[in-house]
């Protein structure tokens, strides 16, 4: 796998750029109208809070886009955070995949 380089910007940027700024919204009332706590959308633009799915579906209701918008953004950020952002111990593979297509469609073909 290949890395990359640029860490994807969290949800709660794209949120704040997209959204929050060009539509002059007040937090407190885009939380209130959200139904979350004022603390949750600060955490969330400050990128030190993830999307869940409820809050994706609140977000798409109210800027009429999908939920797999806020997910799919959420989940980049995630995965690149674990791949490149973490120390963690890499795992050794438990079986190694066939090397020629040949070999899968003979296989399958048995």
């Amino acid at each position: 796998m290949r890395q990359k380089t640029r860490k994807p910007t969290h949800p709660g940027t794209i949120l704040e750029e997209h959204y929050i700024k060009p539509l002059g919204l007040n937090l407190y009332e885009l939380a209130s109208h959200l139904g979350i706590s004022r603390n949750t959308l600060f955490k969330i633009r400050a990128g030190k809070v993830a999307i869940t799915t409820a809050i994706a579906v609140r977000l798409a209701e109210a800027f009429r886009t999908t939920p797999n918008l806020w997910l799919n953004l959420q989940q980049k950020f995630d995965i690149w955070c674990e791949l490149y952002g973490r120390k963690h111990k890499k795992i050794i593979p438990l079986y190694q995949p066939a090397q020629d297509c040949n070999d899968c469609i003979k296989a399958m073909g048995e």
